[in-house]
């Protein structure tokens, strides 16, 4: 009897496999085709010297020599990019909390300011780039006209080296509507009775903040500091589009343009992914950058991950 019993253990076992992975299925696939295949081919031919056009041969560790070592945009372009990680998302989170949280608060006009702190996320990148090139532009520009009429010196923004990422953080900040409602919607959704019981035992307005406000909210901050770390990873279009239209070159299609005017200052990763890939043809040096971009993603996330747990777990305690 218990013979018997067995096959058909096995045997519905199996139908119960099959049925999962049939449910699974789409993920799996997407998965393979859109992550795990991609990720693959990336390492392979960073180990190769491929043009598109030639079958690929193998290079060994040729392409990271020449990206690491020879490549003199390479340092530049990750320097760039671990600033914009570190100083635009940290700015970026806070703002968008910090609007969050005063458009919660107010009684009056919600609505209006909603409206007008969002309408800038929906411009398009290149629109909104070109515009503020122009409205800091060092010589006619109204920012630097103002700022001289009020006796503070004016910058050179996306002239001078030292101002260009300043500028595009500016201009990060200007489109911060995305966070703010996504900032607002944790922030209603935060009891109102343990605001209540913080106020009976004195808690002042930092208090409530720090003990009731953030460890409701941690989630959210965690999740858009997470997804602000993989946008800038892939920045590329703003300090594209700034650099060509600071350095005069966006009407003129005949002119070389390299990338990160002024003085490599606003040269990102990604940037240098393009060039090498789809300008030089030179796709093992592109593949190697990109495992950069990879290998720095994962490692920022799996970082946020941790801190993230270990901030639950203090305030559990």
């Amino acid at each position: 009897m218990s013979a018997a019993v067995h096959p058909l253990l096995r045997a519905r076992r199996r139908k119960a496999a099959l049925r999962n992975l049939a449910f699974l299925s789409p993920w799996i696939i997407g998965f393979g085709v859109f992550f795990a295949y991609p990720l693959v081919s990336t390492v392979y031919f960073s180990f190769m010297h491929y043009n598109g056009v030639n079958p690929p041969t193998w290079s060994g560790t040729r392409n990271w020599t020449y990206v690491f070592r020879d490549y003199p945009f390479f340092w530049p372009a990750l320097r760039n990019t671990l600033w914009l990680v570190l100083v635009t998302v940290t700015l970026r989170v806070v703002f968008g909390l910090g609007v969050g949280l005063l458009i919660t608060r107010i009684r009056t006009g919600a609505g209006f300011f909603r409206t007008a702190f969002y309408l800038p996320y929906l411009a398009p990148p290149v629109a909104a780039t070109m515009a503020f090139v122009f409205l800091l532009n060092p010589g006619t520009g109204p920012v630097n006209h103002v700022l001289g009429g009020l006796g503070i010196p004016a910058p050179g923004w996306f002239t001078d080296p030292h101002w260009s990422k300043p500028a595009l953080t500016i201009l990060a900040l200007w489109g911060i509507g995305d966070l703010m409602v996504i900032f607002m919607a944790a922030l209603l959704d935060v009891p109102r009775e343990q605001y209540e019981a913080a106020e009976l035992d004195g808690a002042g307005a930092w208090a409530r903040f720090r003990w009731v406000t953030l460890p409701n909210i941690s989630p959210i901050v965690t999740f858009a500091v997470v997804t602000g770390v993989i946008q800038t990873m892939q920045y590329y279009t703003q300090p594209l589009v700034a650099g060509k239209v600071a350095s005069g070159i966006i009407g003129n299609s005949g002119q070389q343009f390299e990338p990160g005017y002024p003085d490599r200052s606003t040269l990102t990763l990604p940037q240098l992914v393009y060039e090498r890939g789809f300008q030089r043809f030179d796709y093992g040096s592109a593949c190697v950058v990109a495992l950069v971009l990879f290998v720095l993603s994962m490692a920022f996330t799996a970082l946020l991950m941790r801190r993230r747990n270990g901030f639950l777990t203090a305030h559990e305690d």
